[in-house]
């Protein structure tokens, strides 16, 4: 949505940057009573922070007692977090890659009636490094978990095409816009075969729409590299 990117409180005359705090809170006296000042521009994130500090206290003992909360801290973190801030595109970052690839695992081995050493291991590593936007290497995904990253991956990069499409109000110029739908159609695909698909596969498409992006902020060398990875995709 388009909001102005300055508030002043009505109680104190304080002014902050609301694309910063995402508040309409004022912060030097508490007061909700503001109004918008300044230039109106694209802004979708609010900008916030995932925060596993309860989900890891809960799987202390058993990973299995932290899937609830980490899927419900994890679907909150996603839901506020857009890809433009202030009239800027932003990266398609780790940690929202991580938050989404971990609310699938723990859908996923919670229909399990057991839950194997190498499984253990994948959840636990991004339970405690998602936050920082650590995520296990492609070869570290057990085969069994495949389908959380391959539709992680798809659902954010789904985001975040639409989110470049926004941007460019609607309307992407080629060569972008081409390698954009070659990007949507890879996602397709990816969700057709229920995320079973090879993490290096799921890598190389958050690669390509990343190139995509660099490309349409000017980086001549990101079209390239956007097809490099889409025709390993092929």
């Amino acid at each position: 949505m388009d909001v102005r990117g300055e508030r002043e409180c009505k109680s104190c005359g304080t002014r902050w940057s609301y694309f910063e705090t995402g508040s309409v809170e004022c912060p030097s006296c508490g007061s909700l009573r503001s109004v918008g000042v300044g230039e109106r521009k694209l802004h979708t994130d609010a900008g916030g922070d995932l925060d596993l500090t309860a989900a890891r206290q809960a799987g202390a003992d058993d990973v299995l007692d932290a899937l609830e909360p980490a899927k419900e801290a994890c679907r909150e973190y996603c839901q506020s977090r857009g890809f433009v801030a202030g009239g800027d595109l932003l990266d398609l970052d780790d940690t929202y890659l991580a938050a989404q690839e971990l609310r699938r695992a723990a859908v996923l081995l919670a229909g399990k009636l057991r839950v194997g050493e190498d499984e253990q291991r994948y959840v636990l590593a991004l339970l405690n490094g998602a936050d920082d936007g650590e995520r296990p290497a492609s070869e570290d995904v057990p085969a069994s978990m495949w389908a959380a990253r391959g539709l992680a991956y798809a659902a954010a990069v789904d985001a975040y095409r639409a989110a470049l499409r926004e941007h460019a109000d609607g309307s992407v110029p080629d060569p972008e816009g081409g390698l954009l739908a070659q990007v949507r159609d890879h996602s397709k695909r990816v969700e057709a075969l229920d995320g079973d698909v090879d993490p290096a596969d799921s890598e190389r498409l958050v690669a390509a729409v990343r190139a995509v992006a660099d490309a349409y902020r000017g980086d001549d060398a990101g079209v390239e590299r956007a097809r490099t990875r889409l025709d390993a995709l092929a």
